[in-house]
């Protein structure tokens, strides 16, 4: 195999100031109950994001088992997080906030409101009159639940995983040439520039932005396609004030969302790829590198405006540690699917109950 597959997004990294209270909430909030890594160690090939040194972190995989995306939830361990020194707002450039798919909008709306979530905005229409609304977390970070309809299973939640997120951008045009030619999000659900409605109760989100959501034309095939699912990128440009740098002066693992992750397979043929298209790889790990109880090569990219893009490729996945099960992807073809057994074996390290 020659060219480079995209699985899809594996993960959007979120940096917290407590793992274990921001798994909890994940889990019992959003379904993503099942810890598919627990990995401490010192983060070496990340030093020039982190101030020029390696720093000791962990990270926790946290993925909803019904489908979509996952968060890894991201702690450094020997120096306390900085917060963002002014307020984020919308359009500033970086991920903005992730998208949550839900099979009942008004279900998801109103559990949340009876948890006392911080919820931003009510039940709105978006441009192409899919209902959304926003709330946020309790560690800052803007999430948009919306009515989705790629689902790997159902347990009787009406919550699954990512689907996507919001990218502020300076240029759209520009932007279009990672997100689309590389990342495959080719096909236009929409493209408005207006004042929107759906938006207006979120920072800064009465100004007039210039909105374009993505998705792929094609369909994703091969590794964890199947529980990853179809996927949206919205990039979004700010045309009533200049955005700032959303980690400007600080380290990556600060608090915040802090990269776009995508699970893929050839990364010899997609560093090729970014390099000749104008998007060489700023950090690349060892061929076969440890994470946790898993195990790959990563690396990242920035897109135009410096916003973090990771690619794992994923060759060992942990099932049953005490068993020493694992799912190794490098004896599978690219092309076909990790069967549902497998899948459902990840299930059995869900958390089902906290302290």
């Amino acid at each position: 195999m020659e060219n480079k597959l995209i699985y899809g997004i594996q993960q959007i990294g979120v940096g917290v100031e407590n793992a274990d209270k921001a798994f909890e909430w994940y889990a019992t909030r959003l379904g993503a109950d099942v810890p598919v890594f627990d990995d401490s160690n010192t983060a070496t090939y990340m030093a020039p994001y982190m101030g020029g040194n390696p720093h000791k972190k962990r990270a926790i995989l946290a993925m909803n088992m019904q489908g979509g995306s996952g968060y890894e939830i991201w702690q450094y361990l020997d120096r306390k997080p900085a917060h963002s020194k002014t307020n984020i707002q919308l359009g500033d450039l970086g991920v903005n906030c992730a998208f949550i798919k839900t099979r009942n909008i008004e279900a998801t709306y109103q559990k949340l409101k009876n948890l006392g979530e911080n919820i931003l905005t009510d039940i709105k229409n978006e441009p192409n009159f899919e209902k959304s609304f926003y709330l946020k977390d309790p560690f800052g970070n803007m999430l948009k639940i919306k009515e989705y309809d790629s689902w790997y299973a159902d347990d009787g939640n009406d919550l699954g995983g990512i689907f996507g997120c919001s990218i502020g951008v300076t240029d759209i045009a520009k932007s279009m040439k990672l997100y689309a030619d590389i990342l495959g999000y080719d096909q236009v659900i929409y493209d408005k520039t207006d004042i929107f409605n759906d938006i207006d109760g979120l920072p800064n989100g009465k100004s007039k932005f210039r909105r374009v959501l993505l998705t792929h034309e094609k369909e994703r095939v091969g590794g964890f396609s199947k529980l990853f699912g179809k996927s949206q990128i919205e990039l979004i440009q700010c045309l009533d004030n200049k955005p700032k740098k959303i980690f400007k002066d600080r380290y990556w693992g600060d608090i915040g969302f802090i990269h776009l992750c995508f699970d893929i397979r050839n990364m010899k043929a997609l560093t090729k790829e970014c390099k000749a298209k104008g998007f060489p790889f700023k950090v690349l790990s060892a061929e076969s590198f440890d994470m946790g109880d898993a195990n790959g090569h990563w690396g990242y990219i920035e897109d135009c405006d410096g916003t973090l893009i990771e690619f794992v490729e994923t060759h060992k996945v942990p099932l049953i540690k005490q068993l020493g099960l694992h799912i190794n992807l490098k004896k599978r073809s690219p092309l076909k699917a990790v069967p549902n057994w497998m899948i459902k074996a990840m299930a059995l390290k869900r958390v089902k109950s906290f302290d």
